[in-house]
């Protein structure tokens, strides 16, 4: 089991840790600075999850429209949050309480 700071430091080293769902690993290649490969990882994906690291995605990218529909597909607010504290509140959450795929 990974925790957030293990998560974080992981991604610093560049170490992928292995077994991550899906989010997860595009969060993890997103903030290492690869927003097309984060993209592509959850762009398939049908999880409500996935619909929000996709949100945040396109909210980073700068398309508040299509992030917007991503949010409602994750049923989730849009975040006002800093894009860095959305990044840890998603990662957080799936790490720290709720059960992905």
């Amino acid at each position: 089991m990974i925790t957030l700071d293990g998560f974080v430091a992981s991604a610093s080293r560049g170490d992928l840790p292995d077994g991550l769902a899906s989010p997860l690993q595009a969060l993890w290649y997103e903030v290492r600075g690869d927003w097309k490969r984060a993209h592509k990882i959850v762009q398939g994906e049908t999880s409500a999850e996935a619909a929000w690291v996709h949100a945040y995605l396109h909210r980073r990218e700068g398309d508040l429209s299509n992030a917007g529909y991503w949010y409602r597909r994750a049923q989730r607010q849009i975040s006002t949050a800093s894009l860095d504290e959305e990044w840890r509140t998603i990662a957080a959450s799936f790490i720290e309480g709720e059960d992905i795929d």
